[in-house]
């Protein structure tokens, strides 16, 4: 029981090869549904998870052998942290595994937006050829704001230093993290500065709504907008007026404050948000590449060392 895995969620075999050489034993149930993993749970002490499992107060309880949490991912919204360090449970997550996916995601979204791929590409194929309404804009020169400057954030920085932009960042938990690929500054000049403002940031009760219609109106140029992060920490709704605004020349969002049909298709904003020619969709898939498949699986398995061993 000291060294046994409960994985049930869908992870790359290298995760259980790794693992499997530490001295871990692994139960890979990937379909395995909530009612029969909390009749199993009491008898693992690792638990590994991606998204559609939540880690309540409940699985903990009931976890009674539990000493490790860890998440194929970055984002830690589904586990419940605080209960976690009450009961001296370790979670570990691996944002070093996918920040190259979602740094290249997120300048994928922001060209795609700037040079209106989407929209030049539907028009051709419903013979359609217009230059004028296509043209775009370039990167170059341009002041790009990073809200978040972890793994992901600095990813994307990473990836625009080929652009000759300006990249700027904040990071309300963080100071002193200037490097050769942003530049740290306050809110305020994020808000003053940016052509284009990028969200990288975790979902917590701080960042769910942050970019609101308050925050929305105090730009001062307008922008576009990328999402990659977490869909609540952007309101739809806000986003879409500042479109009409015009405060936000075009959106790329990764993800949304409610995901997966048929509940998305219930929204009081998905007709305007699928109708509009401004915003460039994707499925929640900025991190989850084929590369950061394997390499989120190779990260967790690198750091379980000083877990159940330690």
């Amino acid at each position: 029981m000291k060294n046994n895995i409960l994985i049930v969620d869908d992870v790359h075999p290298i995760f259980m090869e790794l693992a499997e050489a530490k001295g871990y034993t692994c139960d890979y149930r990937p379909i395995i549904k909530t009612e029969e993993a909390l009749q199993i749970i009491g008898n693992y002490a690792g638990l590994v998870i991606r998204s559609k499992f939540q880690v309540t107060k409940q699985v903990f309880d009931l976890a009674t052998n539990l000493q490790f949490v860890a998440r194929a991912g970055a984002g830690m919204d589904n586990i419940d942290e605080a209960y976690a360090a009450e009961k001296s449970i370790k979670l570990i997550n691996a944002p070093e595994g996918n920040s190259d996916a979602v740094g290249e995601h997120a300048i994928g979204l922001l060209l795609s937006l700037m040079n209106n791929f989407n929209r030049g590409d539907a028009e051709i194929r419903n013979g359609k050829w217009e230059r004028e309404g296509n043209r775009g804009y370039e990167l170059k020169g341009k002041t790009v704001g990073i809200i978040g400057y972890g793994h992901m954030g600095h990813s994307f920085a990473r990836k625009l230093s080929g652009f000759q932009v300006d990249v700027i960042a904040y990071d309300k938990y963080k100071t002193g993290f200037s490097d050769r690929h942003a530049r740290e500054v306050s809110m305020e000049q994020i808000v003053k500065l940016s052509d284009v403002l990028s969200i990288h940031v975790p979902l917590t009760s701080e960042t769910n709504g942050l970019i609101d219609d308050e925050y929305l109106f105090h730009f001062k140029k307008p922008i576009f907008f990328i999402n990659t992060s977490r869909g609540k920490t952007a309101k739809v709704s806000s986003v879409l007026k500042a479109i009409k605004e015009g405060k936000i020349l075009g959106a790329g969002l990764d993800v949304l404050e409610v995901e997966k049909f048929p509940t998305l298709a219930e929204q009081a904003w998905y007709d305007e948000l699928r109708q509009s020619g401004k915003v460039i969709l994707s499925p929640h898939v900025a991190g989850w590449t084929f590369d950061s498949y394997r390499k989120i699986s190779e990260v967790m398995a690198e750091k379980l060392v000083d877990l159940v061993h330690g």
